[in-house]
C-alpha cells in the first residue's frame, strides 16, 4: 500500500529506504510549511530568510552582531549574509556601525521600523503556525520536536 507522501508525490514505486522516505517528508512538510510563510511576508516584501535576520537582530538587542555571529544563528545557511544585511539595510529595517571595542568590525542593528515590522508580522506569523499544525496536539508537538531535534544531532 502507498504512503501518503507517495500519493503526494504521485509515485508509483516505494521509496528505496524508510530514510528516504523520512528524509523526502521532512523536506516536503518545510517546503509547505515556507511556502505559506513566504506568502505571508511579501505584503512586508521580506523573504524568510530576511525574516530570519530581523528575528535574529532582534534578539541581540541594542548590542547588534557582527555578519558571521548573523550567518551563525541563520535557520538554514543561506545567501551572502553581507548582500541580505545590504538589502535590510535599503530597506530601512538594518542600520550598521563600527563596533567601538573593535573598528575592524561592524556590527547590524535592528532599527525602529524593523522592530514595527516584526511586531506586525508576529501575530500574523504566530496565527499561521497555529492553523498549519492545528492537526497535532501539543503532545504530538513535542514529540515532532523531540525526534526532529535527535535527526539534526
Amino acid at each position: 500500500m502507498a504512503s501518503d507522501l507517495q500519493n503526494e508525490l504521485h509515485q508509483t514505486k516505494p521509496f528505496s529506504s524508510v530514510e528516504t522516505e523520512a528524509v523526502l517528508s521532512i523536506l516536503r512538510t518545510a517546503g509547505l510549511l515556507e511556502g505559506e510563510i513566504t506568502e505571508a511576508l511579501k505584503p512586508h516584501d521580506l523573504t524568510p530568510t530576511q525574516y530570519n535576520v530581523l528575528r535574529i537582530l532582534r534578539g541581540a538587542q541594542d548590542g547588534g552582531l557582527c555578519r558571521y555571529e548573523v550567518s551563525d544563528r541563520l535557520l538554514t545557511p543561506g545567501p551572502d549574509v553581507t548582500r541580505l544585511l545590504d538589502r535590510l539595510e535599503e530597506s530601512g529595517f538594518v542600520r550598521r556601525a563600527k563596533d567601538p571595542a573593535d573598528r575592524r568590525r561592524v556590527r547590524a542593528h535592528i532599527t525602529e521600523d524593523g522592530l514595527n515590522v516584526l511586531d506586525e508580522l508576529d501575530n500574523v506569523l504566530n496565527t499561521l503556525h497555529q492553523r498549519q499544525l492545528d492537526n497535532l496536539d501539543d503532545g504530538e508537538l513535542q514529540t515532532l520536536i523531540d525526534l526532529l531535534a535527535r535527526a539534526r544531532r
